[in-house]
């Protein structure tokens, strides 16, 4: 099946791919009204169902590279990311049937619509995390042991780069990221093609219509003066790990990445503790008075208590009111393959993944 995206989706697509981004994934904020602007100006998406794909459809995977606090300094024009697609498809030989974002958080849930903007192309209702996570190995294409090059990468400048072979995941990451450092720590990216067969086995399927899903029911719990925050634990089956208020920001930029923590003293029911959330570009991990209470692959969201609004590890700031909640994840990034990929121990932290959901 394949539909028109319409202008009144483009909202609840970035309020809802903010929560699921855990923190990470770039504030959709500029992305929406680049968007928005290419709709007045007559431009149209379409969204096409994973499903409905070809087995041997090229589809291009989008998304801007870098740390996001860099992200809001300097902007990914949508003909960056469009033009990344255009240098794989002279790279290659092959025209792109459809494009997908790498990630269905943040900002980097309306990449795809930008650039199938601008190059009049359908976007595929997926993702390759079902979240957003910073490192190339760590999405459910990698998982799947699919094949990581080429990669094309194009900065503001008008440097053109092409990964045309990289000997694994991670090899491929630190040489990308490497050159997304070295033009200033933002770039648009066009990933490894994939086929249609790809995607179908191995992407994460139906993520655009459940961020615009989400979004819709925090939009529509602020318009009848309900709690939004409610709203997404309701709608997603999640699970409040904490009350407060954030009372310290440790954050720096390095090696093309946002990192650090954000520490929250308890209000009410919480009030006489304190949470630690660890970051990578995304919400990592949660320790509660030392403990960890909660890691990833699990959703780890910071939300505005009063708003819903989700606040990214760029944007959490001394004084706001938070709630932190958690998520479930896609099955894929659970199983003992994936926790390879995305678990703790992928990030550095000697703890073995317990799940907040776990019965």
């Amino acid at each position: 099946m394949i539909r028109e995206f319409e202008m009144g989706e483009i909202e609840p697509l970035a309020v809802g791919a903010w929560i699921l981004g855990t923190g990470g994934g770039g504030s959709p904020y500029l992305a929406q009204l680049n968007l928005k602007k290419l709709y007045k100006e007559g431009k149209r998406v379409q969204l096409i169902d994973p499903l409905a794909l070809d087995d041997n459809d090229a589809v291009a995977v989008v998304s801007k590279m870098g740390a996001p606090l860099v992200g809001q300094e300097r902007l990914v024009d949508p003909a960056h990311l469009a033009r990344a697609m255009e240098v794989m498809e002279d790279y290659t030989g092959k025209k792109f049937r459809a494009v997908m974002s790498v990630e269905i958080g943040g900002g980097n849930a309306l990449s795809p619509f930008l650039a199938g903007a601008m190059l009049d192309i359908p976007v595929v209702d997926a993702d390759a995390m079902g979240r957003a996570y910073p490192e190339a190995q760590m999405t459910s294409f990698a998982i799947g042991d699919l094949t990581m090059y080429p990669l094309t990468l194009v900065d503001c400048r008008d440097n053109e780069a092409i990964v045309s072979k990289a000997a694994s995941w991670k090899w491929m990451e630190r040489i990308s990221r490497k050159i997304c450092t070295e033009v200033g720590s933002t770039s648009a990216t066009c990933k490894a093609p994939r086929t249609g067969k790809e995607v179908k086995e191995w992407g994460v399927l139906h993520t655009v219509t459940k961020a615009v899903a989400l979004g819709r029911a925090v939009l529509d719990a602020r318009a009848a003066h309900a709690d939004p925050v409610k709203a997404v634990l309701d709608h997603e089956g999640g699970k409040t790990l904490f009350r407060g208020k954030i009372i310290d920001v440790d954050r720096t930029t390095t090696g093309g990445f946002l990192r650090g923590s954000a520490r929250i003293e308890g209000l009410d029911g919480d009030r006489g503790s304190t949470v630690e959330l660890a970051f990578q570009n995304e919400w990592a991990v949660a320790f509660k008075d030392g403990d960890a209470i909660a890691m990833t692959p699990d959703l780890i969201c910071l939300l505005d208590t009063v708003s819903g609004e989700a606040i990214g590890t760029e944007t959490v700031r001394y004084g706001q009111r938070v709630t932190a909640i958690a998520l479930p994840a896609p099955q894929v990034l659970c199983t003992p393959k994936g926790l390879q990929h995305v678990g703790p121990r992928a990030f550095g932290y000697d703890l073995d993944f317990k799940s907040v959901f776990a019965a």
